[in-house]
């Protein structure tokens, strides 16, 4: 096993908060049960580019 595979990895949680605010902010504004998976999916998505290209290389 490599050292990168015996940390931890919370990678999981930006694709989570990115889906979770998502849903969350597009049923605020809109209040319709179809933005919401938009909002989601979109959500999903940011929280994968900022995992992606802000986060990655980051030495914790």
């Amino acid at each position: 096993m490599t050292n990168q595979e015996n940390k931890n990895n919370f990678d999981w949680v930006y694709y989570v908060l990115g889906l979770f605010f998502g849903i969350l902010t597009a049923a605020i504004i809109s209040g319709s049960f179809g933005w919401s998976i938009l909002g989601g999916i979109i959500g999903f998505i940011f929280g994968a580019v900022f995992l992606n290209s802000i986060v990655k290389g980051r030495v914790y």
